[in-house]
């Protein structure tokens, strides 16, 4: 049977979990323990995951694995988001008809029913996403937004909402989405801008009384047609300015910007006397009764445009407040399509936002157009179709938010927002700005809007529950609650007993998200659940909802409870390509999560997502950061628990607490290095500093296999059972069980994997580790620090020189502030030396020369500079020590005390012959590098040592098992071996050495210059 694949693993342990119902006694085992509540944003199930979704999907799953091992009761309730446009759109589309008149042609009802089957069209792909990932989520339970046990609790919040006053109808302009037909919230349009190119006019409007025009600038040429008045503040100063012999009337600071140069000004006004000026349209098709005259707004402003603001009470909510405050006549030129009425002849039918141009050339044809250019801004778009929208004047149910905003921002300043600018800034300016929520939607798919309201005296009732609605109404209730079968519900009014009917919309789908942390338990008709479970620790979403779930989240909650339903949000970035470019399957480059697992594992996936750079900012994310991901962590864990495996194996090592054998320095720092990673994990863990954590365990990977294990091999090679080898193998068994439970909520499967190997249980069942003061050392951990940066310094010297470790070198001195003698047999054996000098300073060997360095002293010194200068260029050995040694010295100079530090100074260092030197701040070494023939021969031979070793890798030798050897060689390559046969034999297991004449079918190898024959055999 061949090796278990990476998937086969992942495939295994997915089914261990299932069988053994792992996930359910994890919470089972907290069940009297504190409660740490967790609320899992709902997916809309009609859409595929994608790498935003695997992001917050682990860092959710991160947060509860964690909290739920220290100890915590979380439980995890699923949802899904079932109603809503996106899944109307994706229905029209699956039955080939688009826009409102073919949803009523095909029929309300069997619509409905398409609506209701579509919402889990991806449900199996979504579940198997999220168990391939290792999210632990309950969802055979889930909470969904269509169920009626759903839909009766939101009728409570929106019951009390109108009971409170605060839910009213209004006859409003709105952010219109021609394509949906619907009006938008503004949290809504907050999250569909887009930076468009689009024309804007300059148009002439000319006075009835007189030749003066006024100039009127317009970035929305469409709405021209609808044109009613012109606005000027009352409090601007304007002018009549000549040009080209025709007078125009435009604001003061910006008569040269829009006239030119060449313009002449005639006179100065204030905008009050313009008051009531009637002018002529730029085009007749409507008759406008009251209007096409001069108004007086204070929100005109003279920083852009001409100061004469167009006014279409259609399509702006200033413009509609400004039309009924003067007692003008409202117009509207465009249908519910977005397409020009009857009455626009020229245009009739036509899409308004493509028509701007055609405007345009008519305004020329008819010489009032003054100007126009393309300009670049940001418009709204449909988050969820895309197409441009309008402002448009409709009937609309709102919630008066803007009364609570004061209570919002109290309620968000009781909130920890990470990244924290977010709580101030995005969120915090958003709730400053707070406008009342559009409720309504007129579509189809939706949480119907509890509302009856009296056909005669038009008294409203809003029943707070089925039951509710059911006392009220003059027939049984349908076992489903929406459209169209709740419409059919006619009740009787309490107030005249005359027939009251359903408002026929349904309410926006941000409302039903909103409402999970009541509506998933079904409160308040049921008490329980929710007691336990509100508000929450955190949530966990993306940067796109601030605006959408947290904004909704807060915002019904405020309504509702009056406090903030959470204590922590995670604002999570957006996951973009290696360029920086946000992922579309359009342009190519979007990456599939469930490919990605197929290929590199999800705990691969899971810990790139994690460690490659804090969650909160926008991710640069590819393939190779996935690959290195596995390598560098999880690839590096896997050979240390195969290599401690191995051996174990060997010698049959079973683990016992109570015999810790004889632990050396190395096991003591390995240890103390566990200990504090612990406690710095848990530190950034609680902190939801997930980066960090992660980076820290990763160092300590790093540490235990290129440091610990590397440097305790001999120990586990050694042949018997000493207590050493005992203290080796407790060692390493505690430091793998114990990163085995660090891991465990980062990269659940790998985690689980070895630990069930070393302790035959899911690791996910253990408690997360707590630090232990008994092991902390940070003097060992700083004096081993200082070994593996005199290595590190030394190795680089060796590559400088292109010197392998094999190679043995004579000597190795160390200039340090401590001497750390009692490590120099580590130092030796990793950088092969034979003597280790431990120095003060390494002026015996090392003449340092200073220049001064004009660029920094200049600016330090200033007139005493050639003075600091000439004190340099004398300096005593004693100073330059010190400087070296302190990093700064102090002078008298010019009668002034003056600080002379290392970053005024060039250093020029010249080393004894032999010698070459490496430093690091204070820390130096020199090492000796000329070779004498004694040195040379035995690098030959501990390469000869490597190449055997080797060999008997290709043959798949035991690595416990003895090997006989045969050498055909030189007299001189003989010697040599002999030589050093001790030194062979402690670093191969051969049994029997022999020298012969020839040999066949041997392996050949270069030996000092010379070609040797070696044949290997197991004895």
């Amino acid at each position: 049977m061949g090796k278990e694949t990476l998937q086969q693993r992942e495939k295994r342990i997915l089914s261990y979990w299932q069988t053994e119902n792992v996930f359910e006694k994890s919470i089972e085992n907290r069940k009297n323990r504190e409660s740490f509540v967790f609320y899992e944003g709902p997916p809309t199930a009609n859409g595929l995951p994608h790498v935003g979704h695997a992001l917050g999907r682990t860092v959710k799953d991160v947060v509860a694995r964690y909290k739920t091992m220290q100890g915590f009761l979380v439980e995890r309730k699923a949802g899904w988001d079932t109603h809503g446009l996106p899944v109307e759109l994706g229905v029209e589309k699956q039955l080939g008809i688009s826009g409102k008149q073919e949803i009523e042609k095909y029929g309300i009802e069997p619509f409905i029913r398409k609506c209701k089957e579509s919402v889990f069209t991806y449900e199996k792909i979504w579940r198997s996403f999220t168990e391939q990932l290792g999210y632990w989520v309950d969802m055979d339970h889930p909470y969904v937004t269509l169920d009626n046990s759903y839909i009766e609790s939101v009728w409570h919040i929106l019951s009390k909402v109108h009971k409170d006053r605060l839910l009213y109808k209004g006859h409003r302009v709105s952010p219109y989405c021609p394509s949906c037909q619907t009006s938008l919230s503004s949290h809504e349009v907050a999250q569909g801008y887009k930076d468009v190119k689009d024309l804007s006019a300059t148009v002439k409007f000319r006075r009835v009384d007189s030749n003066e025009i006024f100039l009127g600038w317009t970035t929305t040429p469409w709405t021209l047609p609808a044109n009613v008045a012109l606005a000027m503040n009352p409090d601007l100063t304007y002018v009549k300015a000549q040009l080209d012999g025709e007078v125009f009337i435009v604001a003061k600071p910006l008569v040269f910007t829009v006239l030119g140069e060449n313009a002449t000004i005639l006179s100065e006004h204030q905008g009050a006397e313009f008051a009531q000026a009637a002018y002529k349209p730029p085009f007749d098709y409507m008759t406008v009764e009251h209007g096409h005259v001069v108004v007086m707004a204070d929100y005109v402003t003279e920083t852009s445009g001409t100061g004469t603001v167009h006014i279409a009470p259609a399509h702006g909510e200033d413009d509609y407040q400004t039309v009924k405050e003067h007692g003008l006549s409202f117009v509207n030129v465009v249908d519910l399509r977005g397409c020009y009425t009857n009455e626009i002849t020229d245009l009739a039918g036509r899409f308004v936002k493509d028509c701007d141009v055609d405007v345009i050339k008519l305004l020329a044809a008819s010489h009032l157009l003054f100007h126009k250019e393309k300009y670049e801004h940001s418009y709204p778009h449909c988050w969820r179709c895309d197409s441009p929208l309008l402002y448009y004047a409709t009937d609309s149910w709102f919630i008066q938010m803007s009364v609570l905003k004061e209570q919002l921002l109290a309620n968000n300043n009781t909130v920890t927002w990470y990244p924290d600018h977010i709580k101030e800034g995005r969120f915090g300016k958003f709730l400053e700005n707070v406008v009342d929520w559009n409720i309504s939607r007129n579509r189809y798919w939706g949480t119907p809007l509890n509302v009856w309201v009296c056909t005669d005296c038009g008294h409203e009732e809003a029943p707070e529950s089925i039951a509710a609605l059911s006392l009220l109404a003059q027939q049984p209730l349908p076992d489903d609650l929406h459209k169209p079968y709740i419409d059919e519900v006619v009740c009787t009014c309490p107030q005249c007993h005359a027939t009251m009917r359903r408002t026929p919309e349904v309410i926006d789908v941000w409302f039903d998200s909103g409402s999970m942390p009541f509506a998933q338990h079904h409160y308040p008709f049921e008490q329980e659940a929710f007691q336990k479970q509100f508000p929450a620790d955190v949530v966990i979403e993306g940067i796109d909802q601030t605006r959408g779930f947290f904004y909704s989240l807060l915002a019904v909650s405020t309504l509702y409870k009056g406090q903030a339903p959470y204590k922590n949000v995670l604002s999570l970035g957006h996951v973009l390509d290696e360029h920086g470019q946000k992922m579309s399957k359009s342009k190519g480059n979007a990456l599939d999560p469930i490919d990605l697992i197929n290929s590199y594992g999800a705990d691969a996936l899971r810990w790139a997502l994690l460690v490659d750079s804090s969650p909160w900012n926008p991710k640069r994310f590819s393939t190779k950061i996935v690959q290195e991901a596995k390598s560098k962590l999880l690839d590096t864990l896997e050979n240390t628990f195969s290599f401690y495996q191995l051996y174990a194996g060997i010698d049959q090592f079973t683990f016992d607490a109570a015999q810790q054998g004889t632990p050396t320095l190395l096991d003591k720092w390995v240890l103390a290095q566990l200990h504090t990673t612990i406690a710095k994990v848990t530190t950034h863990m609680d902190d939801y500093q997930f980066t960090q954590g992660c980076r820290e365990i990763a160092k300590l990977m790093d540490d235990v296999s290129n440091w610990y294990v590397r440097r305790s091999r001999q120990r586990f090679w050694a042949s018997g059972f000493s207590e050493d080898k005992r203290a080796a193998f407790n060692t390493l068994h505690t430091v793998l069980s114990e990163v085995c439970k660090l891991l465990a909520p980062f990269t659940p499967f790998i985690a689980e994997h070895i630990y069930m190997q070393l302790h035959n249980e899911s690791v996910h069942l253990q408690d997360y580790p707590t630090a232990n003061a008994a092991y902390l050392n940070p003097e060992l951990e700083e004096e081993m620090a200082v070994i593996v940066k005199i290595v590190e310094l030394g190795r680089s010297i060796r590559n400088a020189k292109n010197l392998k470790v094999k190679q043995p070198l004579a000597e190795l001195i160390i200039a340090s502030t401590q001497s750390l003698s009692n490590y120099n047999r580590i130092i030796q054996e990793e950088l092969n030396v034979k003597q280790i000098q431990w120095l003060p300073s390494t002026e015996a060997f090392v003449e340092t020369h200073f220049k001064l360095n004009f660029k920094t002293a200049g600016a330090a010194f200033g007139k005493h500079v050639n003075a600091v200068k000439s004190y340099v260029e004398t300096m005593a050995t004693e100073d330059k020590n010190t400087l070296l040694c302190e990093g700064q010295l102090t002078v008298q100079l010019d009668e002034q005390s003056l600080t002379l530090e290392q970053a005024h100074l060039l250093t020029e260092s010249t080393v004894k012959d032999g010698y070459e030197l490496a430093e690091d701040g204070k820390l130096q070494v020199l090492l000796y590098t000329h070779l004498t023939d004694a040195l040379i021969a035995e690098g030959h031979v501990r390469d000869f040592i490597r190449f055997v070793q080797d060999q008997r890798k290709q043959l798949n030798y035991p690595i416990e098992k003895y090997i006989d050897m045969q050498i055909a060689c030189s007299p001189q390559q003989q010697m040599i071996l002999q030589q050093f046969e001790a030194l062979l034999r402690a670093n191969i297991l051969v049994q029997d050495m022999q020298f012969v004449a020839s040999l066949n079918n041997a392996f050949c190898y270069t030996f000092a210059q010379e070609e040797l024959q070696v044949s290997l055999s197991l004895n």
